[in-house]
């Protein structure tokens, strides 16, 4: 469980470290070097280390000397005098030791360049003597942060620099993860120099995080959680099997597929498994048959909603959420029919919500992001899925998921959490934690089968099966 950090909190953090700044910079500076050792770089490499005037700067003083006596080439271009008093002395040491200081220049070749210039407090634009050393094709570390980006949202004014790796220090940043931050800030290590624990602006959802169900010896098809799929109208059948193959393949005991009485022919013979039952009179769903529909599934832990339902839906949707009093998850066109807040703030059974931005911005009718997506589900108590790279899960707490990629950015992959996320549910798992681990299998999922073959959801929900047991 580890925090996300803004600027504003990493400086509070700073600021209320017990031990001197020198102790600090020496571990993070040795940390830097260390990183850069590991990307390669030993006796006789090239290193150039670019130093601004701050405590960033001094960082890199310190990795510049540890790496000089280790034989390493290495040379400092000083972008300013040193201001805190900590980086003088880490650039008299330097000194002292044989580094190489020299005054600025442009851009010129090595191995390695240690972007050592701004950190946290950035903000605003590089200075144009930077830009050329930003936009330059070398190996780059960076401090902290990315040079050129904003550590609280991810921002750039304009050139960044595009780091291979980047060390920060007690925790990540928010601007590593949103914004243009994954695409600048490459593998994130996270360097203990020994600050206190601290709050964060969210938590990063890592493997420890993200439990996975556990079924009793004794265990059967009922015990083992049920979910009820409601979708799948003609023209959208593959949504629903989606879903339902997938809550299979998570571990759900039993599930079953609720569709229009015309689609459930489709589901006889492409869904061996799976239980199907047929409501109403015709192709679509209409508002009274969410009666038949309850009936069907009176038996189920879990609802999910949306995958394939269609439109015109918005009755059928209203009588299921004020009328089933267990769990659901709203996905897809679910979401699309929920024109009223009140339905999720009624329900006394845990609801959640699996929108991507554009379902987010139509059901609030605001801008979309993780903050946002927090106040939503403050608002109605419903937990918050916000599907996208990285995914934020929102309810008591909020969390950020990167473990997927752009891999799953092909249609049914949805569908496929969706099912994930259900079969988490109804095995018994608390509902925040169901959404977040669900959430980071399906990106696991992802990765795994990209590793093979490009993701497609039907292959994507077959993996499901191996991945997650």
């Amino acid at each position: 469980m580890k925090p996300v950090l803004t600027a504003a909190q990493s400086a509070a953090l700073d600021e209320a470290a017990t031990e001197p700044v020198e102790i600090l910079m020496e571990r993070a500076g040795l940390g830097v070097a260390l990183a850069a050792v590991r990307m390669g770089i030993g006796y006789g490499s090239n290193v150039i280390v670019l130093a601004g005037p701050g405590n960033n700067g001094g960082d890199g003083y310190v990795a510049a000397r540890y790496l000089h006596n280790r034989g390493v080439a290495v040379r400092v271009h000083a972008l300013a005098d040193p201001r805190s008093n900590a980086a003088k002395r880490a650039a008299q040491s330097a000194r002292e030791s044989g580094v190489p200081v020299r005054s600025w220049t442009g851009p010129v070749g090595s191995d390695l360049i240690i972007d050592a210039l701004f950190g946290a407090g950035f903000r605003g634009n590089l200075p144009d003597t930077v830009i050329p050393w930003a936009r330059s094709s070398g190996r780059v570390l960076s401090i902290d942060v990315a040079s050129g980006l904003s550590a609280t949202d991810g921002s750039s004014g304009g050139s960044t620099f595009r780091a291979e790796r980047t060390v920060t220090f007690h925790a990540k940043k928010v601007g590593h993860f949103v914004g243009i931050g994954p695409d600048v800030s490459g593998v994130v290590e996270v360097v203990d120099i020994g600050l206190s624990a601290a709050d964060g602006e969210f938590f990063h959802c890592e493997e420890s995080d993200a439990p996975l169900p556990e079924r009793a010896r004794t265990a059967h098809k009922w015990s083992a959680g049920s979910v009820a799929v409601v979708g799948g109208a003609p023209g959208m059948t593959g949504a629903a099997l989606l879903t339902a193959w997938s809550a299979l393949g998570a571990g759900a005991g039993s599930v079953s597929i609720v569709c229009p009485a015309d689609a459930q022919a489709t589901y006889a013979g492409s869904a061996p498994g799976v239980l199907t039952h047929g409501v109403g009179q015709g192709d679509r769903f209409a508002t009274e048959d969410a009666i038949e529909a309850l009936g069907h599934v009176a038996r189920f832990d879990v609802l999910a909603v949306g995958p394939g339902l269609g439109p015109g839906v918005d009755g059928f949707v209203r009588l299921l959420l004020e009328r089933w009093n267990r769990p659901v998850v709203l996905d897809a066109d679910g979401i699309n029919a929920l024109h009223d807040p009140d339905l999720l703030r009624n329900r006394t059974a845990p609801t959640i919500i699996t929108p991507h931005a554009g379902e987010f911005k139509r059901l609030t009718g605001g801008p979309t992001g993780y903050v946002e997506a927090a106040a939503f589900a403050r608002e109605t108590g419903a937990t918050v899925l916000l599907k996208g790279n990285p995914t934020f899960v929102a309810g008591d707490e909020l969390w950020v998921v990167d473990s997927g990629g752009p891999e799953l950015a092909t249609i049914g992959t949805g569908d496929v959490l969706t099912g994930v996320t259900a079969a988490f549910l109804a095995s018994g798992m608390v509902h925040e934690v169901a959404a977040r681990s669900a959430a980071f299998w399906h990106g696991k999922t992802g990765i795994s089968l990209a590793g093979r073959e490009n993701v497609t959801a039907p292959a994507l929900a077959r993996e499901v099966r191996r991945v997650i047991r």
